[in-house]
């Protein structure tokens, strides 16, 4: 969890061009990044692969209004609601993008490399499929998160420090410094619309997620196996918190546009 989604970067730029906050060619190339491509295929009215910039526009002519981010794991459907069959892929991604108005639909990323040896780079297609259209599960409000990743901060901390994550060994420094260049490139995570208050969850979330993963790696002392495995149960919960809290800053714009209906 120390790189972005790229279905949060789909989620957060897809919003923005929802509600036209930004140039749609802009806007594809932020969910692009460092990938070669992206295309969108399975989208109704379409019979092959399109790009982003006319698959987002296809979602909006189908009265889509906003995106959702999931980050499901084996045990935590977190941010899903059905049908099997899409549940089932974005578990296999890890990951994946529900809309919310219009039609009920939902992408999952299935990235793969192409080119020679030496010049290889990545795709990224979007399989769009029908989702159930009911409450996502398990994300909180923007709110409950970050009072949560207080605690769970607090949390990880105290347990990092038991566990000698931040030793003397030069892999747990490599892999802190490589944590603080990540957060110092991520000040521009989400899109326009977003709340600031979405913006700190996000980064108190990611950091939080970065030194879970530092320890869950086995950066610091040296452990034996079962030590390695009280390790992980220590951290799990620390984990589920900062996945949910990230979920909840990205969906921040939907949960913003539903408080302004009602």
């Amino acid at each position: 969890m120390l790189d972005e989604p790229r279905s949060g970067r789909l989620t957060a730029w897809g919003n923005a061009l929802l509600a036209g906050l930004a140039a749609p060619d802009d806007i594809a190339q932020e969910i692009t990044a460092d990938d070669a491509v992206h295309r969108i295929s399975g989208l109704p009215g379409e019979h092959v692969p399109v790009g982003l910039t006319l698959g987002l526009g296809r979602l909006r002519a189908l009265g889509v209004t906003g995106l959702r981010l999931a980050l499901p794991v084996s045990g935590h459907p977190l941010g899903l609601s059905g049908p099997p069959e899409f549940n089932a892929r974005a578990l296999a991604a890890g990951e994946a993008v529900v809309t919310v108005g219009g039609a009920a639909l939902g992408l999952v990323p299935e990235v793969r490399e192409a080119g020679p040896a030496g010049d290889v780079h990545v795709e990224v297609e979007w399989r769009c499929l029908p989702v159930r259209d009911a409450p996502p599960a398990d994300v909180p409000s923007l709110s409950e998160a970050e009072r949560e990743l207080a605690e769970a901060l607090r949390d990880a901390t105290n347990a990092l420090a038991r566990l000698d994550v931040a030793g003397t060994g030069p892999s747990a420094h490599a892999a802190l410094e490589a944590y603080r260049a990540r957060a110092e490139r991520g000040g521009e995570v989400l899109a326009p619309g977003y709340p600031p208050r979405a913006v700190r969850v996000l980064a108190l979330a990611q950091r939080v997620a970065a030194l879970v993963e530092i320890a869950s790696d086995g950066h610091g002392a040296a452990v034996s196996a079962s030590q390695i495995a009280a390790r992980a149960e220590l951290l799990r919960p620390v984990e589920r918190t900062a996945r949910r809290a990230q979920v909840a800053a990205y969906n921040a714009y939907v949960e913003e546009a539903e408080r302004r209906r009602t």
